[in-house]
């Protein structure tokens, strides 16, 4: 390196090197710069990180999706991810163990990354993942926040298998940046980052039918370990990962059916979307006639519908003194290709040709919750995000060239 200045950012507890400017094949002038994060909770590599940093880049587009253990997650990042086109697959050549998933738009980042401490550290501590100590929320800032400015960052990855802290990879800032995990609304840092944020809100009911489901068939896990790690949770998600859905810009909740009274299996759903009104690039999106309360059983010669049917409501409502609209449907759906007759009902969609809903839903027929209002309602959420992820796109163009006339 042939010049190099080196100072503290106390802010952000890191020291930073940064050499001199040179262009690299695209034209863009480009620094190598090099961070040394420290941390409290746990040692990690003394090696210097190299990250670069292209001027003249339009910011990454930050969407932070929380929820509990469990809950869905990684069926969203799916449907998110096929909204904007392209596989999300784990870094090519890289850990086979690795969290991230990459497509041509968006990049998703698994914040259980950012725990301090290891499975083994945790339990000699006597706290779980949700706690905040077992976490490193000044790294995750600093990422993220360089990852949104067009940095490069070495990123850590958490083992899910061995529960062990794996060496870094290298994250490239993209286009769409997806932060999903426990905490991404937790550090008010890190919220004021995030351009959009979800919160999946799975009751207990649900939320353990579903656990059983995930741990045991994919992690291996008996049912009486996964029995016991939820009641030892419990404590920690009521304190710090519940309150979370307060910020969300939008949440998806899932809750037993009310069509089957006194007898519910948790094999039919009711599914609330609440969208915030007032926040920037996003409309909710409405049935019918937009402010309006009503309810609407759509069964009969247009929609095949079984026992015990579907069932639509919609309306305003406040959400922890916020303005909502609400979106629900209970039941599921027969047959997906007659969606379209309810997607013909709800307007401000996003969508980009007619059908699109309907085309997400078949296209992914075989994912969990696909004859539900969670299979319904996510993909409706993805494009959502398209459309605000192309406003803000667009007016960053338009700003970018009165910047330059003022400077």
């Amino acid at each position: 390196m042939a010049l190099c200045t080196v100072y503290t950012t106390h802010a952000l507890h890191s020291t930073c090197c940064v050499s001199t400017p040179t262009k690299n094949h695209l034209g863009f002038h480009q620094r190598q710069v090099f961070f040394y994060t420290h941390s409290n909770k746990i040692t990690r590599s003394s090696k210097c990180s190299e990250i670069s940093f292209a001027t003249g880049d339009a910011k990454t587009v930050v969407i932070g999706l929380a929820a509990d253990s469990g809950c869905g997650k990684s069926t969203f990042m799916r449907r998110l991810t096929s909204v904007f086109g392209g596989a999300a697959e784990p870094p090519k050549g890289g850990n086979p163990y690795s969290n991230t998933l990459i497509s041509d738009t968006t990049t998703v980042i698994c914040l259980d990354d950012y725990h301090s401490l290891d499975r083994t550290g945790r339990k000699e501590m006597g706290v779980t993942a949700l706690d905040p100590t077992a976490n490193n929320f000044d790294l995750m800032y600093e990422q993220v926040k360089a990852i949104k400015d067009g940095v490069a960052v070495e990123k850590p990855i958490y083992n899910h298998v061995t529960g062990l802290l794996d060496p870094p990879e290298l994250i490239q800032p993209p286009k769409i940046l997806v932060i999903e995990g426990l905490h991404p609304m937790f550090d008010p840092r890190v919220r004021e980052l995030l351009d959009f944020s979800i919160y999946l809100d799975i009751s207990n009911e649900v939320k353990f039918s579903w656990k059983i489901q995930r741990d045991m068939a994919e992690r291996g896990h008996s049912l009486e370990s996964i029995k016991a790690s939820i009641e030892a949770r419990k404590p920690d998600f009521d304190a710090y990962i519940d309150p979370q859905k307060q910020y969300a810009d939008a949440v998806i909740e899932v809750l037993p059916t009310q069509l089957i009274p006194d007898k519910d299996e948790g094999k039919v759903l009711r599914v609330r979307l609440v969208m915030k009104e007032g926040v920037k690039y996003f409309s909710p999106v409405y049935l019918f006639d937009e402010g309006s309360t009503l309810t609407w059983i759509p069964c009969g010669r247009k929609l095949t519908c079984s026992y015990p049917g579907i069932k639509f409501s919609y309306g305003p409502d406040t959400y922890f003194s916020h303005e909502v609209s609400v979106l629900e449907m209970d039941g599921q759906f027969e047959r997906l290709d007659e969606l379209i007759y309810v997607e013909n009902h709800l307007s401000n969609l996003s969508t980009k040709f007619y059908g699109e809903v309907t085309q997400q839903m078949l296209k992914h027929s075989d994912f969990p919750g696909s004859n539900n209002g969670t299979g319904l309602f996510q993909p409706i959420v993805g494009l959502k995000i398209r459309d605000l992820y192309e406003q803000i796109l667009a007016d960053s163009k338009v700003e970018s060239p009165l910047q330059a006339s003022k400077a």
